[in-house]
């Protein structure tokens, strides 16, 4: 996997990674931007449409054009009788970068876990690259989730396969760990920083270095969507700063990415790099954040 150049970079753009299905084009630095790049729109239905939109000067081509990535339609979540919340409506376009917030205990867990069918809303719809989830059926689920990269907040490895092994799991399961992966897998090292550590388990590695582990292993399958969950929530800033770094690239070859966070200082480092849009969750409803953030 090679990052874009930076903005105002010398660099020639290179081509983005190309998966099976063709998701990813070529960056030419051009790109293709929509009407409005990066703006929260509000349709009639209520729901909110977030176009797909990178950096300046450096904007990959949103992936296919058709059905968002993932779509709620007046989702409510309940747990024992009580609402979390209710009459969310969502429309999230391929290629945009936004982030969740809002208070401890306010579902912003719950909601990622809705974006990856991992739950199933107790009212409402959601459908993952245009199908709804309860249609699907298990099997179709997990093939709709091979598509959906997740950074867990609560981090986990098999403590007894070395660092390089749990990140390339996926593939393990998959079935898709063949020698011509090796290449991948060490160029995927070799971009979150960890290739020195391949050979470390998980118990020698720092908080950081977890984290890292973390988001390879999410894009190990070439996503095309990444959910990360409080990524920073346990990492100096430094480190965080690190990890934006990855997201924002991964976001510039064309992924769209979701990042719960309560952390107010990472969003705005974001939003000097790259078109984000933040989105809250308050008084069990979905509302779009204000641009002083």
């Amino acid at each position: 996997m090679t990052p874009e150049p930076s903005p105002g970079s010398n660099v020639a753009a290179q081509p983005c990674l190309t998966p099976p299905d063709g998701g990813f084009a070529r960056n030419d630095g051009m790109g293709c931007r929509p009407e409005a790049p990066g703006d929260c729109i509000a349709r009639p239905d209520g729901a909110l449409d977030i176009n797909a939109a990178g950096a300046a000067g450096v904007v990959a081509r949103p992936r296919k054009r058709g059905p968002a990535v993932i779509e709620l339609e007046r989702v409510a979540m309940s747990y024992g009788g009580s609402e979390l919340f209710a009459d969310i409506s969502l429309k999230v376009q391929a290629g945009s970068f936004h982030f969740l917030t809002g208070p401890s205990g306010s579902g912003k867990t719950t909601f990622l876990r809705l974006c990856y069918g991992a739950l199933f809303p107790t009212a409402g719809q959601v459908r993952l690259f245009g199908q709804d989830v309860r249609t699907l059926g298990r099997d179709g689920v997990a093939l709709a989730r091979r598509r959906i990269g997740v950074v867990h907040q609560d981090v986990q490895f098999l403590d007894h396969l070395s660092l390089a092994d749990n990140i390339a799991l996926p593939l393990t399961v998959s079935g898709r760990d063949g020698p011509d992966q090796t290449a991948n897998l060490e160029e995927l090292l070799n971009w979150v920083g960890l290739r020195p550590r391949a050979a470390a388990y998980p118990p020698e590695l720092s908080g950081g270095e977890r984290q890292r582990a973390a988001l390879a292993r999410a894009v190990i399958m070439t996503p095309e969507v990444v959910l990360a969950d409080e990524p920073t929530g346990n990492i100096d800033w430094e480190m965080s700063q690190r990890l934006l770094q990855l997201l924002v690239e991964l976001n510039r070859m064309g992924t769209t990415i979701l990042v719960a966070t309560h952390d107010m200082n990472l969003i705005r480092a974001a939003k000097s790099q790259v078109q984000a849009r933040v989105l809250r969750i308050s008084g069990r409803r979905l509302q779009l954040a204000g641009a002083d953030l």
